[in-house]
């Protein structure tokens, strides 16, 4: 078995197929961790999937087709991978014509993510169709070489109402001391973060939904990026402000993580 699997439809994709996408940007997709040929989340990412074909093509693939798709590919990897399933059309962009939805899943090497802690800049962003997991966001790589052009680690998003929303490839999550906060603003919901919201209530950790801007970091009490990567990588500083370490805040998160039983496709 190969480490890197890409197949389209469920098939060995030929360079014929991928060049169009090499020069194409209409399309969105999901990325997993897949361990044991097992998935965390597996619904919120068919949800995902479901919802951001209907939001860029009026229509979706049923859920069980996605599924097939995927195991086809999982079946010629490695238990453990990283897998990214994207959605497109046939009739690419910069065109209203319709056409056949198609499904690239790719699968490669495992990877946890880094360990932390991050130091965040404060850049001013938001992303177009903040609620798609879409392909060709040039800004988050550009943002991201910028930020660590000026000593920072990655860059942490304010909308044009000044609230922290979210990193370039991650979810942000506070912790006021007592209770985890999500930011209030528009932002792309993880499916990690879609993990945590519902087993966290489940452990009893308190949640809450707050607009948090830059003058309130000073007063947090922890701070984390997450990702399909991993539930919980710490933050030391957003801006100039130093945060806390939280290891309290980090193993409940990591708990809430691991209490989501993975799911085979």
């Amino acid at each position: 078995m190969a480490f890197f699997v890409v197949q389209r439809n469920g098939r060995p994709a030929s360079a014929e197929e991928l060049a169009p996408l090499a020069f194409a940007g209409y399309a969105h997709f999901t990325a997993a961790q897949v361990r044991g040929g097992r998935i965390r989340g597996l619904d919120l990412h068919l949800a995902r999937l479901r919802s951001a074909s209907v939001e860029l093509f009026g229509r979706a693939l049923p859920d069980e087709r996605v599924r097939e798709l995927l195991r086809a590919a999982l079946g010629e990897s490695p238990a453990d991978v990283s897998l990214t399933a994207t959605v497109y059309s046939s009739a690419g962009e910069f065109t209203a014509a319709g056409g056949e939805l198609d499904v690239l899943v790719r699968t490669g090497p495992p990877t946890d993510g880094p360990a932390g802690p991050l130091a965040l800049d404060v850049v001013e962003h938001e992303r177009t169709l903040p609620g798609v997991k879409h392909v060709g966001e040039v800004a988050k790589t550009y943002l991201l070489r910028g930020a660590v052009a000026e000593g920072f680690d990655d860059a942490a998003f304010v909308d044009r109402r000044g609230r922290l929303s979210e990193a370039t490839i991650w979810n942000l999550a506070f912790w006021d001391g007592e209770a985890v906060v999500w930011p209030e603003a528009e932002v792309l919901g993880g499916v990690t973060m879609g993990i945590l919201r519902r087993r966290l209530a489940g452990l009893g950790v308190p949640q809450r939904v707050s607009e948090v801007t830059p003058a309130d970091v000073a007063a947090l009490r922890g701070a984390v990026v997450m990702n399909s990567w991993t539930p919980a990588v710490p933050v030391r500083r957003i801006g100039a402000v130093e945060l806390p370490a939280a290891p309290a805040f980090v193993a409940a998160l990591r708990r809430g993580y691991e209490a989501e039983p993975p799911t085979a496709p």
